[in-house]
């Protein structure tokens, strides 16, 4: 009995995860984890989307270099007194007019404000990218947490498992020696309570399983009734760097190139630096060239007489007699206009042009281009501020990562020699107890002992993990747990 809870608990590391190793394609790892988290946060949604609005605020001032080229035309009808567009006549009667017009400019130079502006637009851009990274990589940190802690609580779980079913089989043996009259009832009732406690010690690590999980589920933003299985590799497979390789100073000196958070504070710098340039050229004369050509139609002819009367008036003398002479004329009550000119005769005859250059200076504006200028020098100096601050925080976390990661570590093989002393006390009682040496009071608390030594053990080595992979998140290796 004795070599073989030995050998069992020898294997508790491996003992589940060698059946699971085969069926990792069907369930999920790290990797899938994080890929289904990065594609399904809304966090990391929301970070695109000010990417997307990012970009087409840039290309919208990319736009502003283009020309503006305006078609315009309008249909109508004048009535009453109204001003002929192409004779400028005032006309009094009802008129059919047909106008087009096309219209021209472009910004010479305001004080390269457009180019400012588009490179600050583009370091905006670029930081939003850099912005989406840092929360990808942030949730990738604590998908990474929250998936230690799952195969911590499945470990846990196992070794509790392997706890009960070590004690039954105790207790198995220890019927058997009381129904021969070797052993007190007594001692059968001990190991009975042993069982209960073991039992109740497996369905909670089974529920922490379960809580666990769910908390993974809640920073992948998958369902919490989604089907979720986990692959768990062996602790001791998953790749970690060599603590020395992780000094502060040099993984500091990596963060500040390849952190994200790092880069969206650069980039931001040079955004408000250009904003501050564009704000600068602002007040500076704007120079633009502009052209325009239009031209008209008007539905307006001759006037043709429709309606009148005739009536006789004087026309003149006869030569030597002096005698009057009388003609009868029309006179016009009503009249129409005749055909006007053909359309496209009148749109060629009627047609104009204009070009120019336009000087906009800006005088007094109610101090708000100067205001705005003293705001971009502040706005650029906070973003330095803010930039030392980031810096200082990573600073702190990188020392306090490592000063983690070797306390974690001298802790985890501390953790080694007491599992290795307890193990060595559980074996000596259990030899004692067998020879009815020992109660089984002092059995059950050496393999007690022994048994939360292990799970202490399994603790520490997972925090070890953990911290080991914050350092290496720090300096940029990204985080993962397989070779792969």
């Amino acid at each position: 009995m004795r070599i073989w809870h030995k050998n069992l608990l020898l294997t508790l590391p491996l003992s589940l995860f060698s059946l699971l190793y085969g069926y990792a394609q069907d369930k999920w790892d790290l990797r899938k984890c994080v890929d289904y988290a990065v594609a399904n946060n809304i966090s990391v949604k929301q970070a695109d989307v000010q990417a997307r609005l990012a970009k087409l605020t840039l290309s919208l001032a990319k736009w502003s270099q283009v020309p503006t080229l305006l078609l315009n035309t309008g249909i109508g009808l004048n009535a009453g007194n109204s001003l002929n567009q192409t004779t400028y006549t005032i006309n009094k009667t009802t008129t059919l007019y047909n106008s087009w017009g096309l219209q021209s400019s472009v910004t010479v130079w305001n004080g390269f404000y457009l180019q400012n502006t588009i490179a600050a637009n583009r370091y905006a851009w670029q930081a939003a990218l850099a912005n989406s990274d840092k929360t990808k990589n942030d949730i990738t940190l604590n998908v990474a947490n929250a998936y230690l802690q799952v195969l911590l609580a499945m470990e846990q779980t196992e070794a509790s498992h392997l706890q009960l079913q070590l004690s039954q089989h105790q207790l198995e043996l220890n019927r058997k020696q009381v129904a021969a009259g070797t052993l007190p009832e007594l001692n059968a009732a001990e190991l009975e309570s042993q069982v209960a406690q073991d039992s109740a010690t497996y369905i909670g690590a089974q529920g922490t399983v379960t809580q666990n999980i769910l908390q993974l589920k809640a920073y992948m933003d998958l369902d919490a009734g989604t089907p979720f299985e986990v692959y768990a590799p062996p602790v001791e497979d998953i790749p970690i760097e060599n603590l020395a390789d992780l000094q502060p100073e040099a993984v500091y000196t990596l963060a500040l190139v390849n952190q994200p958070l790092q880069k969206m504070d650069a980039l931001q710098i040079q955004e408000y630096h250009k904003a501050m340039q564009a704000s600068k050229g602002a007040m500076y004369p704007t120079v633009s060239v502009f052209g325009s050509a239009n031209t008209n139609y008007i539905h307006l002819g001759p006037d043709i007489p429709t309606a009148g009367y005739f009536t006789v008036i004087k026309t003149g003398n006869v030569y030597g007699t002096n005698a009057p002479v009388y003609d009868s004329v029309f006179q016009a009550t009503a009249s129409r206009h005749g055909a006007p000119d053909p359309y496209f005769t009148q749109l060629n005859s009627y047609f104009t042009q204009q070009a120019g250059i336009n000087v906009s200076i800006p005088i007094l504006n109610q101090g708000i281009l100067h205001t705005n200028y003293a705001k971009s020098k502040l706005n650029l100096r906070n973003q330095e501020l803010q930039r030392d601050q980031d810096n200082l925080t990573l600073k702190n976390n990188i020392y306090q990562a490592y000063t983690q990661a070797v306390t974690a570590l001298q802790k985890f093989e501390a953790n080694k020699i007491t599992v290795t002393a307890t193990q060595k006390s559980y074996d000596y009682a259990q030899k004692r107890y067998n020879v009815g040496m020992s109660n089984t009071i002092d059995l059950l608390t050496n393999q007690n002992n022994f048994f939360n030594a292990r799970i202490n053990l399994l603790s520490s080595q997972f925090d070890y993990v953990f911290k080991m992979k914050v350092l290496e998140y720090f300096k940029g290796l990204g985080i993962k747990l397989t070779k792969d």
